[in-house]
């Protein structure tokens, strides 16, 4: 069944266009939910412009009211939410040994915390109704760890855990909880990423490139496929997993 209605953090740019990208296209009403309220903007006319419904919300996923608040809008708009992603997120790169503990609070804030926030105002009613998908970005370097990200590495290691145990709490109530983890993905933030490498940006690429056994890098449209499925009918049987879509680059 199509037409539900999908929550997605971090919707405006990058892998959470693609995701909320493919959500429209494939019937649902889709909230692009950030803190850029005009890329969300752009992204959900360009939605809208495709046949899809689509609403853009601004909202900081480190605020619980705003959370909160962005969830009563979405479902005053659009109707009870039914599929969760969360797809927010930040990093930067450097050592573990030259980090602070305020970068430590930054990284868990955004990319642990702010999911829990989400799933705590949406979940209860999803298990109310006897229905929901929680969709949680993970990352490869949660799995397999990454360097110059240990922090985020942790942050994404902690989101693979904890979906699991919410798997197992809410498999009773027809939600589900799943996570999919992006290996190197072309998106602004890796482009930025590369640009302030100090090294030649298209080499550190190619890099990337070579390593996977694709010889490619993920598209955000790529990730949003394996987003579809878990958010579909289709994954009814299916909780508590962590698929990779890494071209080959790590393997289970």
């Amino acid at each position: 069944m199509s037409n539900r209605t999908a929550f997605v953090t971090g919707g405006a740019q990058g892998i959470g266009q693609g995701i909320a990208t493919t959500l429209g296209a494939a019937g649902h009403r889709v909230a692009v939910v950030d803190l850029d309220l005009a890329a969300a903007q752009a992204t959900a006319s360009a939605i809208t412009e495709a046949g899809g419904t689509a609403l853009a919300v601004q909202a900081d996923v480190t605020d619980t009211a705003a959370v909160q608040a962005a969830v009563k809008t979405v479902t005053e708009e659009l109707g009870p939410i039914e599929i969760a992603v969360n797809n927010a997120g930040w990093d930067d790169f450097m050592p573990f040994l030259d980090t602070t503990e305020d970068f430590w609070d930054r990284i868990l804030d955004i990319n642990f915390k702010g999911a829990l926030r989400v799933i705590q105002t949406v979940v209860p009613g999803m298990a109310e109704r006897g229905y929901g998908r929680v969709v949680n970005i993970g990352s490869d370097a949660g799995r397999v760890g990454s360097s110059l990200e240990a922090v985020y590495s942790g942050a994404k290691g902690g989101i693979i855990a904890f979906t699991k145990t919410l798997a197992r709490e809410v498999a009773t109530k027809g939600v589900t909880a799943n996570t999919v983890c992006p290996g190197p993905t072309d998106t602004p933030a890796l482009r930025k990423f590369a640009d302030a490498s100090g090294q030649d940006a298209d080499k550190v690429l190619g890099g990337m490139t070579r390593a996977v056994p694709m010889r490619r890098l993920a598209q955000p449209e790529d990730v949003a496929a394996a987003v579809a499925f878990f958010a579909s009918d289709a994954a009814g049987y299916v909780t508590g997993q962590t698929l990779s879509v890494s071209g080959g680059l790590t393997m289970a």
